[in-house]
């Protein structure tokens, strides 16, 4: 009766390594140390945050990808946390309806250290494009605007036709 045998256990959810409770990150993997004592998971959150790589949680934070609603964004953000990348939903600009509040687009944001890892996930998901990360949309009321003026130009040019005749 010991104290080693009471003491769990700490290994590496990468790969299985043993460590004693002096360790707290893998020396080959760099992931956090678990409890070899799966009962003593406190709570789903805390099973979430041991998944997340240290390595990918620095800079600020940057928007990976756009979903249409609420659970659509959960799902980017689960398939991000099983590649260890933290994230973070923010409702998109102008959509804010406090009636509906699991309506309307979400952006996913990462940090900047976990953008790389987190495009290779969207990407092979199918759930991103491969346009480049800095590639902006036009926004609709510029394409309006634009739309708009070349409507006025065609018909200054067809009023000054049919003056001319």
């Amino acid at each position: 009766m010991g104290t080693a045998a009471s003491t769990p256990r700490l290994i590496c959810p990468g790969c299985g390594a043993a460590y004693g409770s002096d360790h707290r990150f893998c020396e080959r993997c760099r992931l956090p140390l678990v409890l070899d004592a799966p009962e003593l998971v406190v709570s789903d959150r805390h099973g979430r945050a041991r998944k997340i790589k240290p390595q990918l949680c620095q800079g600020p934070l940057v928007a990976v990808a756009r979903a249409g609603n609420q659970p659509e964004a959960e799902f980017v953000q689960g398939l991000l946390l099983e590649e260890g990348v933290p994230s973070l939903l923010r409702r998109s600009a102008g959509f804010d309806v406090p009636d509906f509040l699991a309506a309307g687009p979400r952006d996913v944001l990462v940090p900047q250290s976990g953008v790389d890892t987190a495009r290779e996930a969207l990407l092979a998901a199918e759930i991103i494009t491969d346009a480049p990360p800095g590639a902006a949309r036009t926004p609709p009321v510029r394409l309006l605007a634009g739309l708009l003026v070349a409507l006025a130009l065609g018909a200054a040019i067809v009023s000054l036709i049919y003056a001319l005749h």
